[in-house]
């Protein structure tokens, strides 16, 4: 049996972080034993490798978030002969410069971030993306080779999230539910409100976060008789299955800006895993084929509430919901964004690797 090494200090996103959790089951079930590593340094953290002994590994693994740790699993990786793959999920300089403009790119912050990133991945012998326009970015801004990106999507816990019987609305029901960052663009969402020209809905927003408040705002001087619409407190893990399950179809994110077009948001696997149709923005992130046709997923233009405002009446319009039948969403979750998905691609990158 191979051994693949899973090195970081994981803080928030350890090994039951759901990213982590989905390969390392990848893994497994391709034969592979796991073995996890969270040096109490990243600094030196290839020394304290040493010292614990490691033998019998064939693959270095430094998960989602941990760019500190990848240069000391590098020293290690490369004494030892070993592949080391880094699966970052987002730019740190992404992150800083453009979701959260601490500062912008072409200040001396910008440019040292984006440095010290560049060389971080230059580290890796291959790198992981989420989806193939986060895999041009990593390429296009961070100088690094194409050719060794895998691309795996994020995909949803299975064990939890599965088709749900069709909910008994009398009335049909959209749900939002995130964290109400901006890139969610769920002010958007409110704001569609008052353009919405469907039959009598329930517009759910169920979560809480940054922009929560500026959407009860929104609403409520928006009067809509069509619009029936309610805020709900986030629910655990474990029951959100059950509350996609009750809604006719979800909403997705619609936030302008570079980053929102290289993503697919949790909420998208989640729900089409649920098997319930979702409206969400037209980002090149998705599958060419899957753009170009009605399975499971239905657009709207990024930043534009009567575009999202349209495609929900369009959609609450139609029998079935979407205007699509039973098990097309989940049929689409199925073929593009599968667990077994990603265990075939990544079992692809191991055979070219080891």
């Amino acid at each position: 049996m191979r051994t693949v090494l899973w090195w970081g200090r994981f803080g928030n996103y350890g090994p039951d972080y759901p990213r982590n959790r989905t390969l390392m089951s990848c893994f497994a079930q391709l034969g592979w034993d796991v073995c996890t590593f969270q040096p109490r340094l990243s600094q030196t953290a290839d020394l304290e490798a040493s010292l614990r002994g490691f033998r019998g590994i064939d693959l270095v693994w430094v998960p989602c978030f941990r760019q500190r740790d990848v240069a000391a699993a590098s020293r290690w990786a490369r004494r030892k002969g070993i592949p080391l793959v880094f699966d970052p999920l987002i730019s740190a300089f992404d992150k800083q410069v453009f979701e959260r403009q601490k500062f912008s790119a072409v200040s001396s912050r910008g440019k040292r971030l984006l440095r010290w990133e560049q060389e971080c991945f230059a580290q890796a012998n291959w790198l992981i993306a989420d989806t193939k326009e986060h895999a041009a970015y990593f390429s296009r801004e961070h100088a690094y080779p194409i050719e060794r990106i895998c691309v795996l999507p994020v995909g949803a816990e299975e064990a939890l999230f599965k088709p749900q019987a069709k909910p008994a609305n009398q009335m049909p029901e959209a749900l939002f539910f995130g964290t109400f960052i901006g890139l969610q663009g769920a002010t958007y969402i409110a704001e569609a409100v008052a353009h919405y020209q469907g039959p009598v809905c329930r517009l759910t927003f169920l979560g809480t976060g940054p922009d929560r408040a500026a959407c009860e705002d929104i609403v409520g001087r928006i009067a809509n008789p069509k619009v029936q619409v309610a805020f709900e407190e986030w629910v655990p893990l474990t029951e959100l299955p059950a509350r996609i399950g009750a809604a006719d179809l979800c909403l997705g994110v619609f936030g302008i800006g570079d980053k929102t077009n290289r993503v697919i948001p949790n909420k998208v696997y989640q729900s089409l895993a649920c098997d319930r149709p979702v409206i969400t923005m037209a980002a090149q992130a998705y599958p060419e084929e899957l753009r170009s046709q009605n399975g499971g997923v239905l657009w709207a233009a990024a930043g534009d509430p009567a575009s999202i405002a349209k495609a929900l009446s369009d959609a609450l319009s139609t029998q079935p919901v979407g205007g699509v039948d039973r098990g097309v969403a989940f049929a689409t979750y199925q073929e593009h964004f599968s667990n077994q998905k990603i265990r075939e691609e990544l079992s692809a990158l191991l055979a070219r690797m080891v």
